[in-house]
């Protein structure tokens, strides 16, 4: 199956909305998916989805009590659907306290069971719940994670679990050190969590007409170190009506969402978008991207073509768009 850390240690790399849109690819090919939102910060993939009611709750049943063996009901309780029918684990604020909880936890059971602090397996606790505990594999084809930015145990918590890396990245000279950053990123995790993790692939996101901008995805594409099946062009308009359509750019296009004045106010509505090719293309790489880690990542069966479905438009189809076949980094 698909399992697959959407991560960059650098903000502002469109680290959710690359999520989104993946799972929300894979569903559309004809893949049972499954996102799980460890991000505690507001503008995280469970307000993009829209499925975040019991965010602040802290008597609901969340992710954090199933990690951490202290549930209050099934974990099939905590998945919501998207509007799009991609299931959801969301965020909860218990995310933010999560490495206190987890000591907590260590403390205790390390006490009980007369062992030392430092053996306790604090970065299996994610993994034994989705595959031991839970069998997330017998009813779903793909899961993502997107996790919290910073180096610490719910990342390594994520990894640990999925084991494969998907990394967007800016095109400029902070998403150069970036991706420098994941290669010894991948190296550290390697060794601290004592397993092989492979990055899929690097994806070079908010590309714009600058020289500098294109000069960096050439170094992107052209590099042997990684593989770069796409770049995803600078689509400011398309990414942000994401957040007001509360789903993917795909749902964007396909209802034709827009910000635009109505009697003196901007609001955001279906109905009024244009269908310019250069956001059909963009599409279409985000096709491609997903197609490329479901078959060359993982070998998994996913349709080849994607037929958009646009309102008061006429049928597009997609169809991925690979010139090669880079193979996975170890």
């Amino acid at each position: 199956m698909i399992s697959v850390v959407v991560y960059s240690e650098s903000g502002g790399t469109f680290k959710t909305t690359t999520t989104g849109n993946l799972a929300e690819a894979f569903q559309r090919g004809g893949l049972d998916t499954l996102v799980i939102d460890l991000d505690p910060q507001e503008g995280n993939l469970t307000t993009l989805f829209d499925v975040g009611e019991d965010r602040s709750d802290p008597d609901a049943d969340n992710i954090v009590r199933h990690i951490l063996e202290r549930p209050k009901g099934p974990f099939e309780d905590l998945i919501k659907t998207s509007s799009e029918g991609v299931d959801v684990v969301p965020s909860h604020d218990m995310l933010g306290d999560f490495t206190s909880n987890l000591e907590q936890k260590i403390t205790y059971e390390a006490q009980m069971e007369g062992m030392d602090k430092e053996d306790y397996p604090r970065f299996e606790l994610l993994h034994d719940l989705l595959w031991e505990r839970e069998e997330l594999h017998k009813e779903y084809d793909a899961i993502l994670i997107d996790p919290n930015a910073r180096a610490e145990d719910l990342l390594y918590n994520a990894i640990y679990a999925l084991r494969t890396l998907v990394a967007p990245v800016k095109p400029a000279g902070k998403g150069n050190l970036s991706l420098d950053g994941l290669e010894q990123l991948v190296t550290g995790m390697q060794n601290k969590l004592d397993i092989q993790v492979g990055l899929s692939c690097v994806v070079p996101s908010g590309v714009g007409q600058t020289n500098a901008h294109q000069q960096y995805q050439r170094k992107f594409e052209d590099t042997e170190e990684f593989a770069t099946p796409v770049s995803i062009a600078d689509r400011e308009s398309m990414m942000d009506e994401m957040w007001e359509a509360r789903g993917s750019a795909f749902k964007v296009v396909e209802e034709r969402w827009k910000t635009h004045e109505v009697d003196g106010e901007m609001v955001s509505e279906p109905g009024h978008r244009r269908v310019p090719d250069r956001e059909i293309d963009t599409l279409e790489d985000l096709w491609t991207l997903a197609y490329f880690i479901a078959t060359d990542t993982f070998d998994s069966d996913i349709q080849e073509e994607l037929t958009l479905e646009i309102e008061d438009h006429e049928n597009v189809t997609l169809r991925p768009s690979l010139v090669e076949e880079p193979e996975v980094t170890n």
